[in-house]
């Protein structure tokens, strides 16, 4: 009988913000929100129930959902048009990515919604760096679906080992890039001194 495969926890460092406001949608990609530190995503829909001579009877509201990112302070051009959606009541689009939960065709789980901010609180203490705390009031139902995410956005995400050389013509982005190797686990207790009189162990080629 063939084994369960076990299924993965997912960590909090993985689930990413990135935005858009919907009036350039056919100008540029969606913007990761640089410096992340919380991403809170709540929907919910209140329920009631009402006692009847024949039981009780459940009601359901519409689905509300809260959005809720921490970051901190930065003039990227995302962040400044996360102030312009609450000041010109400006719509914007918003992903949430999944960077570890792929499909087979190597596509990020992500939930879309579009909204605008409805408050964006900044903190600005002297022996800290300055955070902001915005919030979202998302329009309907947020949708779940696969994405694709460009070059740049998965070098925002994830960058991979170079060496220090040169890179000539495209990046690889193979660990291979300035002359490197990225590290394998067999890596593991492998070096000498650079006088090559101590070898610990063969490194892998």
């Amino acid at each position: 009988m063939p084994m369960k495969a076990e299924v993965p926890a997912l960590q909090g460092i993985d689930v990413l913000l990135f935005a858009r406001k919907l009036s350039e949608a056919d100008k540029k990609d969606g913007q990761l929100i640089p410096y992340q530190t919380s991403l809170s995503f709540d929907p919910q829909r209140d329920s009631d129930t009402n006692a009847t001579k024949s039981g009780t009877v459940s009601t359901s509201s519409s689905l509300e959902t809260d959005l809720e990112v921490e970051f901190t302070n930065n003039w990227s051009e995302i962040a400044d048009q996360l102030w312009d959606s609450l000041f010109d009541n400006e719509k914007m689009e918003f992903w949430i990515i999944y960077r570890k939960r792929k499909n087979k065709d190597g596509k990020y789980f992500c939930f879309y919604m579009r909204g605008t901010v409805k408050e964006d609180s900044n903190d600005n203490d002297p022996d800290d760096t300055s955070n902001r705390d915005t919030s979202i009031a998302v329009d309907g139902k947020p949708l779940r679906g696969w994405t694709d995410l460009s070059d740049e956005a998965e070098e925002q995400m994830a960058y991979i080992f170079r060496g220090v050389g040169k890179i000539d013509g495209a990046p690889k982005n193979d660990g291979t890039d300035g002359g490197g190797r990225a590290w394998t686990s067999d890596d593991a207790g492998t070096g000498a001194d650079t006088d090559g009189t101590s070898v610990l162990k063969d490194s892998p080629a």
